[in-house]
């Protein structure tokens, strides 16, 4: 049984067109499943209906195999927790404050922090590298401190599901690849599923045990980097020709774009060209 999984949904905002048509996605305990594809294919929506953010309009969403709407806040915040694209804080949190309220979903409102919620909150500090940084202001932080303190705080949920939508967004490649191996490290070490949205797919192919590649709303292929970074699919997906070849160093596919398919009158767009506003992004912070 997979320990998430969304059976035949469909998605769509109020007074809305439909976002996503007919999804199955199910992902195995200790999987890393990234969502790829442009700009409004859905990506955002699906991580949300998947954190119970949003309810399906047919369909279902099934946690360990029970409806997830039907099951209480706290229990789904106990198996599951989600990062959104830009979490937001008050100004004054400190490091470990942040921590701490991702023990909320496991405390008594009678009760004060037990030994075990302080235990968890340095070990997600720890794990995270932040243990120097504890007592330090959000505010001080670089971007790259800041993003693995809102990871800390996921993990002081003791979480089995870990959810993000664009974990690398606004990082330079030093913190993006920090990030990724800090992910990776928690996939391999404590058995952690990751679904994760990710606009670059050469660090989706090399980070993730599967992609799930989308275009309006359906999707278009689901396995293996290598199954789903052709150029075929790439084409199809993001109407961007290109080449993909195998990285020597860590033996995964990786896409070079060449330039664009789609255009106006028959014309190639520029890869030049700005991009488009990204999809909605979430904003979250438990208690």
């Amino acid at each position: 049984m997979p320990t998430l999984s969304a059976e035949h949904l469909t998605l769509a905002y109020r007074r809305g067109a439909v976002v996503v048509r007919d999804l199955v996605l199910r992902v195995a305990q200790g999987e890393i499943v990234t969502l790829v594809g442009p700009n409004g294919s859905g990506k955002s929506t699906i991580l949300r209906t998947l954190a119970r953010l949003m309810r399906p309009q047919e369909g279902a969403v099934y946690l360990d195999g029970k409806a997830i709407h039907r099951m209480s806040t706290r229990k789904v915040a106990q198996m599951l927790a989600i990062l959104p694209q830009n979490p937001i804080a008050p100004d004054d949190l400190t490091v470990r404050d942040l921590v701490a309220r991702g023990r909320f979903a496991r405390q008594a409102w009678w009760r004060a922090s037990s030994r075990h919620d302080r235990e968890v909150v340095d070990w997600a500090l720890a794990v995270t590298g932040l243990s120097d940084l504890a007592e330090r202001r959000l505010t001080t932080l670089s971007g790259g401190e800041r993003q693995r303190a809102w990871i800390a705080l996921a993990l002081a949920q003791e979480p089995r599901i870990l959810l993000l939508d664009e974990p690398t967004t606004f990082l330079d490649i030093s913190h993006q690849l920090d990030v990724m191996a800090l992910l990776q490290q928690l996939n391999a070490e404590t058995h952690l599923s990751i679904v994760m949205v990710l606009h670059d797919l050469n660090q989706a192919a090399r980070f993730s045990h599967r992609l799930v590649a989308l275009r309006d709303g359906e999707v278009v292929a689901s396995g293996t980097p290598a199954e789903v970074m052709t150029d075929e699919v790439l084409r199809d997906v993001f109407q961007v020709e290109g080449v993909v070849t195998i990285d020597p160093h860590t033996q995964a596919p990786v896409f070079t774009p060449l330039q664009s398919v789609r255009g106006t009158n028959g014309r190639s767009k520029s890869l030049s060209e700005p991009a488009t506003q990204g999809e909605d992004q979430g904003r979250y912070l438990p208690g």
